[in-house]
């Protein structure tokens, strides 16, 4: 230690001074030996306004400091102080910028200087310290991801066209809007479109749009519910519009449209401004605004006839990718999207099969029923179409032999056609074509209940994968008693074990060493990597999803999850944020991995070499592993050992 420091007995200043206290003895003697401690004498500058980082943490030890701001001609004012136990410099630290302020020592001020490298070492190895910096980690990460997306981080991946998705909708939206009342003739909605050369009308009350006339609404309701050309013009528009219209605000961007567009299956997409109706996009302004047809292809689906025509579409969602990732789009973003293309996919699949049944002399289903996604793709984060993982509940009861006959005929089929449109079958059999994954409600309730009681591994790991299921085609309320049944199943069964789990024995560790260093592998085809998925994203998953099962949320996907135990009181807003940051940075690299692999020819998976990776890159990636060391923690503070057994798959 250099400077001025009689009397100062640190080692007790830090004992005594949170985030240290918190730290074993033998990490503080290591903290003194690598930092400093450093005098200013009254009056005199720790740094000025727009100096660049010293690239350490003061610590105020003796005295007090005033952080100042300039204002117009020059004047300092004081906008706070620091006394003994408080940082200054933090943020800068972390993210390495110029220094926002200045800061000048009141009288002789004495600080504890710590090093970024050994203050990043105890973010990312202590949980409870890392809890102290928790919005300047989460300002980091953010301000990393950023500037990796600022400098196209996925070009060299991808096929780039010019950004698009960050325009804003007033730059393509379609102004005045061309409007019509209820009580008007259809009459006279067709001629608004003929006349403006339009598609769609849109139907206002007062300034308020209620409904949408489309060149389909006139073929489709008109000509069909009237006998005479005639009299289909005497029809009010309220009897044929469609009753809902899809509105974004006026300063949504583009990416926000077209997730509507295609979450919503419309054509067309109304702009409000404070209450007021401001004007119109449809699909054709979204295309023309690219240039190209890949924002055709969630609509091009519902079209298919046939088996061939989803192959074709499903080729066709990859560009769609493409497109995504050029745009610089979040991974976030782009999990809404492609979820929102597969499942289309996955609902066509189904419905042509269904339809094939039927040809055959099976007739329609005989009972309702519900087809679930699981896995990634029940939690909407199959970004790139991997195994299958599904399955069928439907409403008979068990032994009814008709219903059986049927979906075991309409199960292959469904995992057939899947297969055809890239999603590869399952290697553990997870499918509906497999009896077991495709059962009337009550046996899946009598099984779940079993899974739940008796947590021995096969039990654990098949509930890793049930766990995260989703309504995707049917009845969705079967799916809602499938939930219940498992939610009481939780209930009855983990208030018979009372004592709680002190440690995380039972979690994986995440790879990092002590010294904020990555773990990879040390021999084999993966040497000098980790896996991204198994040694990170599946401890978030698994984390989140028994805090979910607690708080009864229904919602799988993580981010959802997330949002949901905020409202639950069961995770801190900021806390739920920066685990929701972490996951989508680990997200982001697992994508651009992949994505660099499949245009070398190369099988995805989720390996990643970080020593590959730029300094900024490899600083973002170690702030994501120590988010989700800290949420095993507070995970295993927060429930018993019965809870905790479906974390260890």
């Amino acid at each position: 230690m250099r400077g001025h420091s009689d009397g100062l007995d640190l080692a007790a200043f830090l004992a005594a001074t949170p985030p240290f206290n918190a730290l074993e003895e033998d990490l503080r003697r290591e903290l003194m030996a690598r930092g400093r401690v450093q005098s200013y004498p009254a009056g005199s500058y720790v740094f000025r306004r727009g100096d660049p980082s010293l690239g350490v943490l003061f610590l105020v030890v003796r005295g007090s400091a005033a952080v100042t701001l300039p204002e117009e001609g020059g004047r300092e004012v004081v906008v706070g102080y620091r006394h003994p136990g408080d940082f200054f410099g933090e943020t800068v630290v972390l993210t390495g910028g110029p220094y926002p302020g200045s800061v000048r020592a009141r009288e002789e001020l004495v600080c504890f200087l710590i090093p970024r490298a050994e203050l990043e070492r105890l973010i990312h190895t202590v949980p409870e310290f890392a809890g102290f910096f928790n919005r300047q980690l989460l300002d980091r990460m953010r301000l990393l991801y950023e500037e990796m997306a600022a400098e196209q981080s996925f070009a060299a991946y991808s096929r780039r066209e010019g950004r698009v998705l960050s325009r804003r909708v007033e730059e393509i939206m379609s102004r005045p809007v061309v409007t019509c009342r209820p009580g008007d003739s259809v009459a006279h909605a067709a001629q608004l479109m003929a006349g403006h050369k339009i598609s769609a009308v849109v139907v206002v009350e007062g300034e308020r749009p209620v409904g949408l006339v489309t060149e389909r609404d006139l073929v489709a309701r008109v000509l069909v519910r009237a006998g005479e050309p005639g009299a289909a013009y005497d029809l009010k528009v309220a009897e044929v519009m469609t009753p809902y219209v899809v509105q974004v605000p006026a300063g949504a961007y583009l990416n926000e449209v077209l997730l509507q567009v295609v979450r919503h299956h419309v054509k067309h997409v109304v702009v409000m401004d404070g209450g007021r109706l401001t004007g119109i996009v449809t699909l054709a302004n979204l295309v023309r605004a690219r240039s190209t047809g890949t924002f055709w292809v969630a609509h091009d689906i519902e079209a298919q006839e046939t088996l061939e025509g989803l192959i074709r579409c499903s080729r066709e969602a990859e560009s769609f990718l493409d497109a995504l990732v050029a745009e610089g789009a979040s991974a976030r973003e782009i999990c809404n999207f492609m979820t929102e293309i597969y499942d289309r996919l996955v609902r066509r699949v189904i419905f042509l099969c269904e339809r094939e049944l039927e040809a055959e002399g099976w007739g329609p289903p005989p009972v309702a029923y519900c087809f679930l996604q699981m896995g990634s793709a029940g939690r909407g984060e199959q970004i790139l179409r991997t195994d299958q993982d599904n399955a069928i509940v439907y409403e008979a009861p068990e032994g009814d032999e008709a219903a059986a006959a049927y979906f075991r005929a309409l199960g292959p089929r469904i995992v057939a056609g899947l297969e055809a449109c890239g999603f590869a079958r399952c290697k553990g059999d997870v499918m509906v074509s497999n009896p077991f994954w495709c059962r009337p409600l009550p046996s899946w309730e009598r099984t779940a209940g079993e899974w739940v009681s008796r947590p021995e591994p096969l039990h654990v790991r098949l509930l890793t994968i049930f766990l995260d299921f989703r309504p995707v085609y049917g009845e969705s309320r079967l799916a809602a008693r499938l939930w219940e049944a498992v939610f009481r199943a939780f209930e009855r069964h983990a208030l018979e074990v009372g004592h709680l789990l002190s440690h995380d024995e039972g979690l994986l560790r995440v790879p990092l060493n002590a010294f904020g260093g990555f773990i990879t592998e040390k021999t084999g085809a993966h040497r000098n990597e980790l896996d991204l998925k198994r040694s990170a994203m599946v401890h978030v998953v698994n984390c989140t999803r028994v805090f979910a099962l607690k708080a009864r949320l229904t919602e799988v996907s993580t981010f959802a999850r997330l949002e949901g135990l905020v409202a639950a009181g069961l995770l801190e807003a900021d806390e739920a944020e920066f685990i929701a940051a972490a996951y989508e940075t680990l997200l982001m690299f697992r994508l651009r991995e992949n994505l660099k692999k499949l245009r070398q020819g190369r099988e995805p998976d989720s390996y990643i070499n970080p020593f590959r990776l730029s300094r900024r890159e490899q600083a973002v990636l170690r702030d994501a592993l120590s988010v989700v060391a800290r949420l095993q923690k507070l995970t295993t503070r927060h429930f018993n050992v019965f809870w905790l057994s479906y974390l260890t798959s």
